[in-house]
């Protein structure tokens, strides 16, 4: 039997953001279990600051819809105004790999555009869960919500789903907040599409790279 600590390591090693799908569902006793994992998380203070907000079916389709064709950008938390340095250099790393598994190339502007609109569509995934925090725990609650991803995305590939948080649809959260009537203290912090992964799709070719643990890390041991 497998240490904990080599389970662990392998959830991590094989975990990738999914950007294929088939159109199985899942079924409820799953998501229920993947869901009571998530709420494991640990949080400042044991607040608990998540709020999650699961669509499965026509659900899941109406939402799609009114994501495309609903025009109003912005989030909740204010994103990075730009990517300098390393942080350039990685973003554009991971998008390159997404484009050529799809096969657009430089200069394919409107490639380009269709393949950030699959965003709005959860990449063809069955259900999407959003996430949201209480506003009035500012940072510490978005951090909390920032765990809670993590321990959703492990749960998932422990339970053999893909998923895939989108920070972008945190753009549309005048939308979202309008579509599942959330109260004013909550804030959009992302959405996760997940589902049954499709290892066929194009975009299940390729995995991103990590840095060296000398650049994450200073040991002064």
């Amino acid at each position: 039997m497998s240490a904990p600590i080599d389970v662990l390591e392998g959830l991590l090693a094989d975990r990738w953001s999914c950007r294929g799908y088939t159109d199985e569902q899942v079924d409820t006793a799953t998501i229920e279990r993947l869901l009571a994992a998530a709420q494991r998380t640990p949080s400042w203070c044991n607040t608990q600051p998540w709020h999650v907000v699961v669509t499965a079916g026509g659900e899941t389709e109406r939402l799609k819809q009114a994501m495309a064709d609903d025009e109003r950008f912005g989030p909740d938390l204010e994103f990075p105004p730009s990517y300098e340095g390393v942080y350039a250099e990685r973003r554009r790393e991971s998008g390159w790999q997404l484009y050529e598994a799809v096969g657009v190339v430089k200069g394919d502007r409107a490639g380009s555009a269709a393949q950030t609109m699959r965003n709005f569509e959860f990449f063809g995934a069955p259900h999407v869960a959003i996430v949201t925090t209480a506003k009035s725990l500012s940072v510490y609650g978005a951090v909390d919500c920032g765990l809670y991803v993590q321990s959703f995305l492990l749960a998932a590939q422990a339970l053999g789903l893909g998923a895939c948080a989108q920070a972008a649809l945190a753009m549309r959260s005048e939308l979202l907040r309008e579509w599942f009537e959330l109260d004013d203290d909550r804030q959009v912090v992302c959405g996760i599409s997940f589902g049954h992964p499709d290892p066929d799709h194009p975009t299940a070719s390729y995995r991103t790279t990590r840095a060296p643990l000398d650049q994450a890390a200073d040991l002064r041991l």
